[in-house]
């Protein structure tokens, strides 16, 4: 079976800041209210359900998109971690405003559905799937909009931006204040993600030119409903990619008791964690081990086809489990430029159509930048993520069977996933779990 059935995943926020130039004018009509009033409430039909599966499928075929990218820019040895989702969520509103040649690109990158109506409503339903709580573990995703209180946004951006993704909008002052509003944003981002993703906008992210910051925060913290037993993780090895064998604690489970969902080809073991929930959404960990040393077959053929394909074989079994601790805190200031390679390039250039956000053909996005974290450890996970897009104005220019053992002392592959939808939250790659 060499070659079958390989597999991948993923995981949020974006960010959109200032170039240099000179201030504007101020506009001659009268800039809309950036505080909507209260969000319709809409409820789920079987389209909806239709188009969630539309969104779900997007997403999923961007994190792999996105990883391949990810894992092309940088070596073997380097550790990836992201949140598809939330990096989606925030391109979906900027989207949202996108006209013409801009909107073109933006929807071929991410894949997001043709019809506007599915991509609404599927967002409006995994929203509020995600946020709808579950008393064994915190998970929740919010959208904001921070706007130039002094630029005419569109009512109906604005609106749909509420009704849609719960993004409400605030007013700041980037042309006079731009510092005290960089520091407004990410202390929502804070806020948002339990204290995880800091300084998500750095120093000179926002300047006078800056007219709206698009934001995503997406936060996970679940125990494994077969936690490990603190008394039982030692140091062991863990091979490198670059050949070398580092110290890590390993995790283990070895009991009667450790049944988990597994399945394997010539190539690889999967394993799935599920998460403690009292009711609500199911949640898992999903973890992809090459039988080799070496990930890079597995990884070379990912898409969002082959992963529900492997899990669908998963049966649950005893498995003798090894996996390492690990924790890890990203950041990529310029996924723009990524994102820009990948295919829409127009969006950062003054030949940029936002006119559905101002009415004007006056603005560009000049950053996305996305920030996460995750821990894992013998009690569970705790991850979060945030996206920011900045948008500026145009002033310059992106048997029995024998009893498989589990042992991840290599290279691996994992995402936490919602398993009703199958979305991929967050995706990642351990080359390197030794602590900093």
């Amino acid at each position: 079976m060499g070659g079958c059935l390989l597999l991948a995943f993923v995981i949020i926020c974006i960010a959109i800041a200032g170039c240099t130039g000179t201030l504007p004018d101020q506009p001659a009509t009268p800039p809309v209210t950036t505080t909507p009033g209260v969000p319709v409430t809409i409820s789920p039909t079987p389209s909806d359900m239709t188009a969630q599966e539309a969104v779900t499928s997007a997403n999923n075929r961007f994190a792999f998109d996105l990883y391949s990218r990810l894992g092309n820019e940088n070596t073997a040895s380097t550790n990836l971690f992201f949140s598809p989702f939330s990096i989606s969520s925030a391109l979906a509103i900027t989207y949202e405003g996108a006209r013409g040649q801009t909107a073109d690109e933006i929807q071929s990158v991410f894949h997001f559905p043709s019809d506007t109506a599915d991509l609404r409503n599927g967002f409006a339903g995994l929203n509020t799937a995600i946020n709808s709580g579950d008393a064994a573990y915190s998970l929740r995703t919010a959208n904001a909009l921070w706007a130039e209180k002094t630029y005419p946004f569109l009512p109906e951006y604005i609106e749909n931006a509420e009704r849609y993704y719960g993004a409400k909008a605030t007013n700041l002052d980037f042309i006079n204040q731009p510092e005290p509003s960089r520091l407004t944003i990410n202390r929502w981002v804070e806020e948002q993600t339990n204290d995880k993703i800091k300084d998500l906008l750095s120093e000179g992210t926002i300047d006078p030119l800056t007219r709206l910051v698009i934001t995503n925060a997406i936060y996970f913290k679940g125990t494994w409903v077969k936690q490990f037993d603190t008394n039982n993780t030692t140091e062991e090895d863990f091979l490198t990619p670059a050949g070398k064998t580092v110290k890590v604690p390993m995790m283990q489970r070895t009991d009667e008791d450790a049944i988990y969902r597994y399945a394997e080809t010539d190539d690889l073991q999967l394993l799935v964690m599920p998460y403690e929930h009292a009711g609500g959404r199911q949640l898992s960990m999903v973890v992809l081990l090459p039988k080799g040393d070496r990930l890079a077959p597995v990884e070379t053929s990912l898409d969002a086809q082959t992963l529900p394909a492997l899990q669908q074989a998963a049966t649950s079994r005893q498995v003798e489990m090894y996996f390492p601790k690990f924790k890890l805190e990203t950041k990529y200031d310029q996924l723009g430029l990524i994102l820009a390679a990948m295919g829409m390039p127009t969006a950062f250039t003054d030949r940029a159509d936002f006119s559905g956000m101002g009415g004007e053909n006056d603005l560009f996005i000049s950053d996305v930048i996305h920030q996460a974290y995750v821990d894992v450890n013998e009690e569970g996970t705790e991850a979060a993520a945030a996206t920011a897009v900045v948008v500026r104005l145009q002033s310059a220019q992106i048997k029995p069977e024998p009893v498989p053992v589990f042992r991840a002392d290599h290279p691996f592959l994992f995402f936490i996933q919602d398993d009703e939808t199958g979305a991929i939250l967050f995706m990642g790659r351990i080359a390197d779990p030794s602590p900093a």
